[in-house]
C-alpha cells in the first residue's frame, strides 16, 4: 500500500514538472496545474507516511501557487509544509513556516486565517520554548484585536500571561495581565476583572512590590462593582496583612474559598486552569505556616549567599543548633524565598509521597551543612 501511494505520489511530481516547462508554442509555465498536482502528490505521500517528500511537494506547491500570485494558497501549502515538519517533530521549523504561513494570510487580506495559524504554532512550540510560544500568542492577540474580536484576543492574553508566570518572567506578566484586565473592563466583563486584579496582585507580591500591589487595587475601584465585593475585601484584607507582616492574617486569606477554587470558578480561562494562582497563595502559606527554611536554603546559592552571610544572619539567637523558627522571618523575607523557590519546587514533600516526588528533593541532602 505504501509503495503504491509513493509511485502514486511520484507520477504526480513527473506531471508537475511537465507543466512547468516550456517550449515554442508554449511561452509560459501552467503555475496553477504544476500547483495542483504537487499538491496530490503531497497527499499520497503523507498518506504513505512519507513525511520529508510530502514536505518538499508542499514547498514546490507554494511556489507555483506564488508565482501564480494566489497568495491564499501558497499559504495554505506553506502551512501544510509546517505540519509534515511536525510529523518529522521538527518543531521549531515548522513554526517557522506557519509563521510564514500567516503573514501570508494578512497579506491577502484574511487575518482570521492567519490568528489561527499563529495560534496552532503557538500550542505546537509552547512546550519546548515557551518564550516564542508567548511571542505568537501576543501576536495572535494583536491580530484579533485589530479586527476588534475582543474576546478572542484576551483568550489569547491569557495563555501568554499564563506562560510568562510559568517562566518566572513577572514583570512581563504584570503588564499582560493589566492588558487582559483593560479588554475585560472594556466588554464590561466585570467579576472577571476582579479575578485578573487578584491575580496582578499576586504577581506584584512576588516581585516584592507591595506599592504596585496597592496601586492596582486602588485602581480596580473604578470598577463597577469591584468596591466591596468580596474579591476587593479579601485584597485589602491580604495587603493589609502584608504591610503589617501579620502570618495569621495572610493565612487566613490565602486559605479562603475565594482563593482555594479560583481556578475552578474560571476554569475556561488558561492562565487561572493552570493552577498558577493558587499555587502562589498555596505556596506563601506553606511558608508562612510551616517554616520550611530547609527546602529554601538552596535559594542562598543561586543567590551568591555564603554560608558565614547565612550565619551572620542567625547570630544573636541562643544556641547555634537551634532550628530554622529561632529567627523571626519578616512576611516580605517569606515572600521573596517563595519567589525564588517555592515558585518551582513546592513544599517539601511528606515521607509518604512516591518515590518519584521525593527524588524532586534530593538535592536538598547537599545544603544540609548549611544548617547552623
Amino acid at each position: 500500500m505504501a509503495a503504491q501511494k509513493i509511485n502514486e505520489g511520484l507520477e504526480h511530481l513527473a506531471k508537475a514538472e511537465k507543466y512547468l516547462k516550456t517550449g515554442f508554442l508554449k511561452w509560459k509555465p501552467d503555475y496553477d496545474s504544476a500547483a495542483s498536482e504537487y499538491g496530490k502528490a503531497a497527499v499520497a505521500f503523507k498518506n504513505a507516511k512519507q513525511f520529508e517528500q510530502a514536505k518538499d511537494a508542499c514547498l514546490r506547491e507554494a511556489v507555483a501557487h506564488e508565482n501564480n500570485r494566489a497568495l491564499f494558497h501558497a499559504a495554505k501549502a506553506y502551512e501544510q509544509a509546517g505540519m509534515m515538519l511536525k510529523e518529522m517533530q521538527k518543531l521549531p521549523e515548522a513554526v517557522q513556516l506557519i509563521e510564514k504561513a500567516s503573514m501570508m494570510y494578512l497579506e491577502n487580506g484574511t487575518p482570521d486565517t492567519a490568528a489561527m495559524a499563529l495560534e496552532r504554532a503557538g500550542k505546537l512550540i509552547e512546550n519546548i520554548d515557551p518564550e516564542k510560544a508567548v511571542q505568537l500568542y501576543q501576536q495572535t492577540a494583536n491580530v484579533f484585536e485589530n479586527e476588534e474580536r475582543l474576546r478572542q484576543a484576551v483568550e489569547l492574553l491569557g495563555k501568554a500571561s499564563r506562560l510568562l508566570v510559568r517562566g518566572r518572567r513577572f514583570d512581563e506578566a504584570a503588564l499582560s495581565i493589566q492588558k487582559e484586565k483593560n479588554i475585560y473592563k472594556e466588554i464590561e466583563n466585570y467579576p472577571t476583572c476582579y479575578k485578573k486584579t487578584i491575580a496582578q496582585v499576586l504577581v506584584h507580591l512576588h516581585r516584592n512590590d507591595y506599592v504596585a500591589a496597592e496601586r492596582c487595587v486602588r485602581e480596580s475601584y473604578s470598577i463597577p462593582g469591584f468596591n466591596g465585593s468580596e474579591d476587593c475585601a479579601a485584597l485589602e484584607q491580604l495587603l493589609e496583612g502584608y504591610d503589617q507582616q501579620d502570618q495569621d492574617q495572610v493565612s487566613e486569606v490565602c486559605n479562603s474559598p475565594l482563593f482555594k477554587y479560583m481556578d475552578n470558578d474560571n476554569s475556561r480561562d488558561h492562565f487561572y486552569q493552570s493552577g498558577s494562582l493558587h499555587e502562589y497563595a498555596r505556596k506563601i502559606v506553606s511558608v508562612l505556616l510551616y517554616g520550611q527554611l530547609r527546602a529554601l536554603l538552596p535559594m542562598f546559592h543561586s543567590e551568591g549567599r555564603t554560608r558565614e552571610r547565612y550565619r551572620s544572619q542567625r547570630q544573636g539567637t541562643g544556641n547555634s543548633r537551634e532550628g530554622p523558627a529561632s529567627k523571626k522571618w519578616s512576611i516580605p523575607e517569606m515572600m521573596h524565598l517563595t519567589s525564588a523557590h517555592f515558585i518551582t519546587k513546592g513544599p517539601e514533600p511528606s515521607a509518604s509521597c512516591g518515590p518519584r516526588r521525593r527524588g524532586e528533593y534530593a538535592s536538598l541532602g547537599a545544603t544540609e551543612s548549611l544548617m547552623p
